[in-house]
């Protein structure tokens, strides 16, 4: 369920082409965290407001995701940006239903999480720009 974001993905989303330059990582272990502020699993992320402005999210990706990306899209309407690494599910309902409001950008080719294999699935990147009050 856990996949850790390679590197590389990362600082090209945070500093690189994107120049999202992300303060939370919203889906995190203190292992895994790419940003100083982090949400980790011992607090319950879907219920709490998430801290920052520009938050990177790469959730757990089991039966729990489509809570993970409503969450990322409805902290996008308190004036978030919200940039989620996911599985590109696009026969799913929370594709259409919830990413679908974002932008989507997929990945040519597989994702390499451990830098050897390939994953079992493609991936993509949605983002969820705040919502202009």
């Amino acid at each position: 369920m856990d996949w850790a974001t390679p590197q590389a993905i990362f600082d090209e989303l945070d500093h690189g082409e994107y120049q999202f330059h992300f303060d939370l990582d919203a889906c995190a272990t203190k292992e895994s965290a790419k940003c100083k502020n982090f949400i980790g699993p011992d607090q319950d992320a879907l219920s709490m407001d998430w801290p920052g402005k520009s938050v990177f999210m790469n959730p757990p990706y089991g039966r729990e995701v489509k809570k993970w990306i409503q969450k990322a899209y409805d902290e996008s309407q308190k004036g978030k940006l919200v940039v989620c690494l996911l599985a590109a599910r696009t026969d799913t309902t929370w594709f259409h239903d919830i990413c679908a409001k974002g932008e989507i950008r997929f990945f040519k080719g597989r994702i390499k999480f451990d830098g050897k294999n390939s994953a079992p699935f493609p991936s993509m990147i949605v983002i969820f720009r705040p919502k202009v009050i």
